[in-house]
């Protein structure tokens, strides 16, 4: 698996990325090349350490995903598990599953959920392929969660995601400018691309950071789909998450600039 990373480690950081036949909804089907793109952003507050857990986001989540059928799916605050959860809970189509755990500072290896598995970010991408990750160079050194990002290649565009830093502005900023002048920039082939997360970021220091000509849409928060030149965004909507976590999902709906 191809890794770009913001700097070397010695400990292998937790990332997987398998295929999955989605049998809920019969034929196999996707999105045609160059058809409107939708992406959903999802931060679920899995973890089962912060305050805003319930044990019920995954489940509303999957719930989400088979009203919506969105062709990427970008996760935060999520277990390794319940990400393939997700995925085989979807409705049809291939489904490129990826995840990527946030790194312990403690211990160097994976940060962990209250349950014991890796806790981190996750995508689902219809028809994706090759996945690139990485941990940024620059983190917040009073927290011991370090902050990772993580992007797949798909056909005709690639999806990405991440959670900066929620400690420090400052921090998140730095993280925001390496990712898209950097981390991404490195991907090979570089296609159209998609990014959902929570940057912990508002508009207005978000777009400090983002090269001349993206575009993006928020939560009226923190959570962020941000879209480089070649998409075109259609339309952009909250999704109530019942009270499941302190997020809404956020559904954007991109077209191809062709």
């Amino acid at each position: 698996m191809p890794d770009i990373r913001g700097r070397r480690r010695s400990v292998a950081i937790v990332a997987s990325l398998v295929s999955v036949a989605v049998l809920t909804g019969g034929p196999v089907a996707g999105r045609a090349t160059g058809a409107p793109l939708r992406a959903l952003q999802l931060n679920l507050c899995d973890s089962g350490i912060a305050r805003c857990y319930t044990g019920r986001s995954v489940a509303q989540a999957a719930a989400v995903i088979r009203a919506q059928a969105p062709d990427v799916v970008t996760l935060n605050e999520v277990c390794q598990e319940d990400v393939y959860e997700l995925a085989r809970g979807g409705r049809d189509g291939n489904v490129r599953v990826a995840f990527m755990a946030a790194v312990d500072r403690r211990t160097g290896g994976p940060f962990r959920c209250r349950n014991g598995q890796p806790y981190g970010i996750g995508l689902l991408v219809r028809h994706g392929s090759s996945t690139y990750s990485g941990v940024y160079p620059t983190q917040d050194p009073g927290d011991p969660e370090e902050r990772v990002w993580l992007c797949v290649r798909a056909t005709d565009f690639a999806a990405c995601t991440t959670h900066l830093a929620s400690t420090s502005a400052t921090v998140a900023l730095a993280q925001c400018r390496y990712l898209w002048h950097a981390a991404i920039p490195a991907i090979p082939d570089r296609l159209p691309t998609v990014l959902g997360g929570d940057l912990n970021l508002g508009s207005p220091e978000l777009r400090s950071c983002l090269p001349a000509g993206y575009t993006h849409r928020d939560d009226g928060g923190v959570q962020q789909i941000v879209a480089t030149p070649g998409f075109a965004v259609s339309s952009s909507r909250l999704i109530d998450m019942a009270g499941t976590t302190d997020h809404p999902a956020l559904l954007v709906t991109l077209a191809f600039e062709w």
